[in-house]
């Protein structure tokens, strides 16, 4: 069972529930939002998974057609993006340190043979001996980052922008967990869905340190929310597509078997702050990935299209990548 949110021609948002087909999507009646619907199961006490198969709706629309036509919408969104915070976590999935690890003995043109490990290659072992606890205990934490509100989520379709000044435009392709925090301050699972975490390799590069700025960009994910648990193994391509040609392919793979921190152990270490607990709010969490076209030396470019693809989510994630035009050095101004 997958959600999906799209905006029709008559100007309307609709949900959309997709069982098999991605082509018969079952519009759900009466309801504009899985935001709404998530609320709504809530009050009735009962899974959402539960809630989308008892709603009535027969209609039948092409997700498909839609997703060509540039109308899918992020699967979930909030009335008030302020109350939407996209974080993530990095360091998580076997092989996801490799790339890191290169990137930042790049930048000591000394013997490497001799040099110690770096913070990198520190932390991903961390999560090796420990990213896998019991159940109820805490294990190791993992590398954390902020991202953004709602205002940096860019629907399905929609270009990611670099900002002016930005050195890179580079795809992240991850499964992102999405979640609603109730009126008693429990964060609840909505589900998952694919997303391009989109990052600036080239700053992180100059210094690790500079990983926080390197984060502060645009986000995608999406286009369907899956209601089921995610597998433990998922197998899927990343690529990007410059005009009719396949600039650079690969495989992308996630879930518990690929990983070296369980999903338990990383959504423990981001709701164990108060202030990520805040009835009502909504938060997406990038699981992290070990895919990425800037350790094969790919640089993107403005129209270049990045796409995301794996089972079981039903459709593909695309976004173009567009860059910002120049503009002044922020000016503060007393009051």
């Amino acid at each position: 069972m997958q959600l999906a949110q799209a905006r029709i021609e008559s100007g309307d948002r609709v949900v959309l529930a997709i069982d098999d087909d991605p082509r018969q999507a079952r519009r759900l009646e009466g309801v504009e939002s899985v935001h709404a619907l998530a609320l709504t199961a809530l009050e009735r006490g009962v899974g959402l998974a539960a809630l989308t198969k008892e709603w009535p709706g027969d209609a039948r629309i092409d997700a498909v057609a839609l997703s060509d036509q540039g109308r899918l919408l992020a699967p979930l969104d909030h009335p008030d993006p302020a109350h939407l915070l996209v974080t993530g976590t990095g360091l998580t999935h076997l092989g996801s340190a490799e790339g890191r690890d290169k990137m930042h003995r790049q930048m000591n043109e000394a013997d490497q043979s001799e040099q110690p490990l770096t913070d990198s290659m520190k932390m991903f072992r961390k999560g090796l001996d420990g990213g896998k606890p019991a159940p109820d205990d805490f294990g190791v934490q993992p590398e954390w980052f902020y991202k953004g509100d709602g205002g940096i989520v860019m629907a399905p379709g929609e270009a990611l922008r670099m900002p002016h000044f930005a050195l890179d435009g580079g795809e992240e392709p991850e499964v992102a967990g999405l979640y609603l925090i109730d009126n008693d301050g429990v964060p609840r699972r909505i589900g998952y869905a694919l997303g391009n975490e989109f990052s600036d390799h080239v700053t992180e590069r100059e210094n690790y340190l500079y990983l926080a700025h390197s984060k502060l960009r645009a986000c995608s994910f999406g286009p369907t929310l899956l209601l089921d648990e995610l597998p433990d193994d998922i197998q899927g391509t990343s690529r990007i597509r410059r005009g009719d040609e396949v600039l650079w392919e690969k495989p992308f793979i996630s879930g518990e078997a690929n990983m070296c921190h369980s999903l338990a152990n990383l959504e423990a270490h981001h709701f164990k702050y108060a202030q990520f607990c805040r009835p009502g709010d909504i938060h997406v969490h990038f699981f992290g990935t070990a895919t990425l076209s800037f350790s094969d030396g790919i640089s993107a470019q403005p129209g270049d299209e990045f796409e995301i693809d794996a089972k079981p989510f039903a459709l593909p994630l695309r976004n173009p990548l567009a860059k910002d035009a120049t503009a002044p050095v922020p000016s503060v101004k007393p009051l």
